[in-house]
């Protein structure tokens, strides 16, 4: 009996259509296209991740005959009807969607415990009379980069497991999820006025750092509560996921991923669009800078009393700008090349 054979076998007692099973490997419905038409052969990751899916041994899945094996109880079937999430790509974007306005959230709860805290305690003995305020901070930092890190490399980790992912959300779905980001946007916006009407009250009534701590106190729940739910309505767009795998691969993992020729040849065109746009703005920012730099020192070389020279209404006092105005052409270069890069 072929591997052939066993795969349409197994897929079919188990209800499971041929882009369901892509999913689940990570791969494009044409691989496993190509597998059941023994056009070619899956790599061993695959044949094991194989055997785990439909709880066989490899050999029993690659050499022996599983056509007559009924499906036990106990192994999960699909169930026939429309696409459905089988790869925990929903669940993966609501973890993300706490992790990440959380771990913000923190940092600024961070700055505005170290605000209230700011001077209470004198540490001018080891020469720093706000150190408390820089430990309350870093500690925030840290307690903040605990949760965006590890949910940086999740996402990186599901991206490479799951490079296509089949859109399985239906418009009540997509409904809800607009509905709750509303909600969550207008919450969002009526915490920080709460933040900047305790600013406005307090300022008069308590000191100014337990101005400031409610003022960042209550931005920070805004904030989380914006990012959370417009994280939420964006897991819906399974589109801008496919499309943005090119954005977070190696051009190493494009290769090696387990995709037909079309999306694979699609992927490394936007990947090597990406790049040549990180590349045209990384030059225009070198350039900002070695204008600011001529501007901000040209002016005192060339004066004949350098350490008389007054800055002021010179260009060295506008040497800053030269970066602003970078960043600027570099958001124009980006939305022509995307542009020109669609009609081609």
């Amino acid at each position: 009996m072929s591997f052939r054979d066993n795969l349409q076998h197994l897929r079919a007692t188990r209800n499971m259509t041929q882009e369901q099973l892509a999913m689940l490997l990570g791969v494009s419905r044409q691989s496993v296209t190509k597998w059941e038409a023994e056009k070619s052969y899956p790599e061993m990751d695959k044949l094991l991740k194989l055997c785990q899916i439909f709880e066989c041994t490899l050999d029993d899945l690659v050499q022996g005959d599983l056509t007559g094996r009924a499906p036990e109880p106990k192994t999960a079937s699909i169930p026939v009807g429309p696409p459905t999430d089988i790869c925990g790509y929903d669940e993966h974007q609501r973890m993300m969607a706490w992790k990440v306005p959380t771990g913000v959230a923190t940092i600024l709860v961070g700055i505005a415990i170290g605000l209230f805290f700011e001077g209470a305690v004198d540490l001018a003995s080891v020469g720093a009379r706000d150190g408390l305020f820089v430990i309350i901070v870093l500690a925030g930092i840290l307690v903040g980069l605990a949760f965006l890190v590890p949910a940086g490399m999740d996402h990186t980790a599901f991206i490479k497991a799951h490079p296509f992912v089949e859109d399985f959300y239906t418009e009540d779905d997509r409904l809800g999820a607009r509905k709750a980001f509303t909600v969550g946007l207008i919450m969002g916006i009526a915490l920080i006025f709460v933040g900047i009407g305790c600013l406005v009250m307090l300022e008069e009534m308590a000191t100014e750092n337990v101005a400031l701590f409610f003022l960042l106190f209550f931005i920070a729940l805004g904030v989380w509560n914006i990012i959370h739910y417009g994280m939420l309505l964006g897991r819906t767009d399974v589109a801008e996921y496919n499309r943005s795998v090119a954005e977070d691969l190696e051009v190493e993992d494009i290769v090696s991923a387990q995709l037909d020729d079309e999306r694979r040849e699609a992927l490394l065109a936007s990947k090597r669009a990406d790049q040549k746009i990180g590349a045209v703005c990384g030059a225009i920012m070198i350039v900002a800078t070695i204008i600011a730099f001529v501007l901000l020192f040209a002016p005192v070389l060339s004066s004949p009393d350098p350490d008389a020279f007054e800055p002021l209404g010179t260009s060295s006092a506008w040497f800053w700008v030269a970066w602003p105005i970078g960043g600027m052409l570099c958001g124009i270069v980006t939305i022509l090349m995307k542009a020109f890069g669609k009609q081609e």
